[in-house]
């Protein structure tokens, strides 16, 4: 491995989903997103129509859940990913003294679009890019398509470094075990279960497109169980399923339900989530609120998003550094990654092409 050249230019791009900016901008949000062959796996004239009869009919719902945010009718989640682009670009800054680290941001399905940021990574001119997901596990749903559309848009300069995940990374897993252990005080000496919540994804995605995201979603709960030590009652539950197809389980309610019929209450973890967006300020806190609370659970607590908790930030620099660090693999998990053979796999599928 070569040392470090000083006096580069580094650009590292943090991937995320992104959402709607106002109440006029849900629809096209909701188009983008559905529109996507990761989401939606037709051919791309009927996969157009799908989206836009999906758009149009959850347009409304979808408005009035933004609106239960205090975030003027839209998402969020930029404002909370800016933050933790600044506080990234600090870290790096302090730690790369000789280079000129600049952070950027490509959200998925809206602004700022992967297309846009990549012209301005272009126009910035580094010597080295890092792609940076702001999903700690990989998927072909979240990783996979933001990947995809960063290479089909890009074509500036600078060697490229892609981290695939980071499911066991120390800090990402040091900054959950700190949320959960405030909850458990907060909790004091009522029974309550520790309820890991996870985004879904449909199972056929698993078990046919050879998707890793379940085993990594389980790796990072066993890390932290690790962390809190022996005695935590806990489960791992997957949230906002959609559509009529089997998606992974057991369901978050279906979790809640349980804990009521055990006579425990339950602390939330969103587990695969980075910030704070619509699916824990809304469907965690309101809505699975609102049913612990038909159903008798208490306390129901949820622990906040690691934002822009300490060790977080250091592992995302460590991670980028990691990155700058490899000279021939381009893309690679920061700590343990998969563990099982997964067709998905871009780290895996590198190293097959590399051995052929």
């Amino acid at each position: 491995m070569t040392g470090p050249t000083p006096d580069r230019r580094i650009a590292v791009v943090l991937f995320n989903l992104g959402g709607p900016d106002d109440a006029a901008s849900v629809k096209p949000f909701l188009f983008n997103l559905f529109s996507d062959p990761a989401i939606i796996g037709l051919p791309g004239f009927l996969r157009n129509a799908v989206a836009r009869v999906i758009s149009s009919r959850r347009e409304t719902s979808a408005q009035a859940n933004y609106a239960m945010m205090d975030a003027g009718g839209g998402s969020p989640l930029l404002p909370e990913t800016r933050k933790q682009a600044v506080a990234l670009e600090t870290v790096l800054s302090e730690g790369l003294p000789g280079d000129t680290v600049r952070t950027f941001i490509a959200m998925r399905y809206w602004n700022p679009l992967t297309e846009q940021v990549a012209a301005e990574v272009a126009a910035f001119a580094p010597d080295e890019v890092v792609l940076l997901p702001l999903y700690p596990q990989f998927s072909t749903t979240t990783t996979e398509s933001s990947l995809k559309a960063w290479n089909a848009a890009y074509s500036g300069p600078g060697r490229t470094r892609a981290v695939c995940c980071y499911p066991q990374a120390p800090g990402w897993i040091e900054a959950q075990v700190k949320g959960i252990r405030a909850a458990l005080i907060q909790a004091g000496d009522e029974p309550v279960r520790v309820l890991f919540s996870a985004h879904g994804i449909p199972e056929s995605l698993v078990l046919k497109k050879g998707d890793p995201y379940q085993e990594q979603v389980e790796s990072t709960v066993a890390a932290v169980m690790a962390g809190l030590g022996e005695g935590v009652d806990h489960v791992l539950c997957y949230q906002s399923r959609v559509g009529p197809m089997k998606w992974l389980g057991p369901t978050t309610p279906d979790g809640i339900a349980q804990a009521a019929s055990d006579g425990v209450g339950v602390i939330v973890v969103p587990v695969a989530f980075v910030s704070e967006h619509i699916e824990t300020l809304v469907e965690l806190d309101i809505e699975y609120g609102e049913l612990a609370h038909s159903l008798g659970v208490a306390p129901y607590l949820r622990t906040p998003t690691v934002s822009l908790a300490a060790p977080f930030i250091a592992q995302l620099a460590e991670a980028v550094t990691g990155a700058l660090g490899r000279d021939t693999i381009a893309t690679a998990p920061c700590g343990q990654g998969c563990k099982a053979r997964w067709k998905a796999c871009p780290y895996q599928a590198e190293q097959e092409s590399r051995a052929a």
